[in-house]
């Protein structure tokens, strides 16, 4: 009997000296993982595919984010984390602790970037961009790029950096953009084609950057395919002559953007609307969702005759008289400029 007393004093013994030792091994933990830790600035880390906790650990603590990667690896396992990270950069403060960083590594609350590509650029255009932002990776696409097929958007992006992945994805936009609105065009269009229908957006798209003479313009043009009448845009020209690049002329030694010359509008190309019937051979730009939208369900209109009116916007007509009209009030108001111009220097 003394035995199974002495036994059970023992045992008991152990189990209040492993239980010490259990709370103050907790304790140990939760003080090490809440230490403000070495990082002196702030510090952008990123979590690869494919990565796991030991090796984050491992590099957080080489690159002096932590001091203890054995601390960071046991905190994860007693906390379920260990399959919790997320890929992408994370910004870590300063005197982040274990806890707070991997808190912060499960969150997905990732660094984001952005890149924006306007309405109405040219493929090389949109391919400029990408190959010049500062936050991209790799190399460009060495295959073709079609001109009308890149959806111009802001894109968000963190994980993946690739230039040719995001060339994919600017492609993949402006087909799922398509597979939505295609099937819901209106009836008797003048375009018969996904292809036309960019192609005529892109015309839409460059004759105007307000977005509430988009339908308008869509809608005129459709008119006058409709009746067999040339589309007559000077977009259409610039592209023949440049690939949709700014036109320049040298004045005072100079380079300074310029208009149209009376041979280029003359000159037959396949993108020369004055000189062709129907449609150019191909997209004159990337044209924007709007643009797409008003091509494929044009407003029902009158007009056939639009010439700009000195404000941003265009006058529209509906007869050549009228147009003629229109036209004369844009040439006074042209005198007007030049004269004031010529007035302030």
């Amino acid at each position: 009997m003394r035995f199974i007393k002495a036994l059970l004093a023992i045992v008991f013994v152990l189990v209040v000296v492993g239980a010490a030792a259990a709370v103050g091994g907790w304790f140990w933990l939760q003080n090490e993982i809440s230490e403000p830790g070495p990082l002196a600035e702030s510090a952008v880390f990123e979590v690869r595919q494919g990565d796991h906790v030991g090796g984050v650990a491992q590099r957080l603590e080489s690159q002096g984010i932590i001091s203890n990667a054995d601390v960071m690896k046991l905190h994860a396992r007693l906390s379920e984390q260990q399959a919790g990270l997320k890929v992408g950069e994370y910004a870590i403060p300063p005197r982040a602790s274990i806890a707070g960083i991997m808190e912060l590594l499960v969150s997905g609350d990732v660094i984001k970037y952005r890149i924006t590509v306007p309405e109405g650029l040219t493929t090389a255009q949109v391919l400029r961009i990408v190959e010049n932002h500062p936050e991209l990776e790799g190399d460009m696409p060495e295959r073709e790029i079609g001109e009308g097929t890149l959806l111009p958007d802001t894109y968000i992006f963190s994980a993946d950096k690739s230039r040719a992945a995001m060339i994919e994805r600017m492609e993949k936009a402006q087909d799922d953009l398509l597979e939505e609105l295609w099937p819901q065009r209106a009836d008797n269009l003048p375009i018969s084609t996904i292809e036309e229908a960019i192609i005529l957006a892109s015309v839409v798209e460059k004759e105007t950057g307000s977005a509430d003479e988009r339908p308008l313009v869509a809608g005129l043009f459709t008119n006058r395919l409709r009746r067999g009448m040339r589309l007559e845009s000077d977009p259409t020209v610039i592209y023949g002559v440049s690939r949709g690049e700014p036109l320049y002329r040298t004045l005072n030694g100079q380079r300074v953007r310029r208009t149209l010359y009376r041979s280029e509008l003359d000159r037959v190309t396949d993108w020369n609307t004055y000189e062709i019937d129907g449609l150019p051979k191909t997209p004159i730009c990337n044209p924007g969702r709007d643009a797409i939208a008003a091509v494929l369900d044009p407003p029902e209109t009158d007009y056939i005759f639009f010439v700009a009116d000195g404000t941003g916007g265009h006058a529209f007509a509906e007869t050549l008289s009228e147009h003629n009209r229109n036209v004369a009030a844009y040439r006074a108001y042209e005198r007007r400029e030049i004269a004031r111009e010529r007035g302030q220097e």
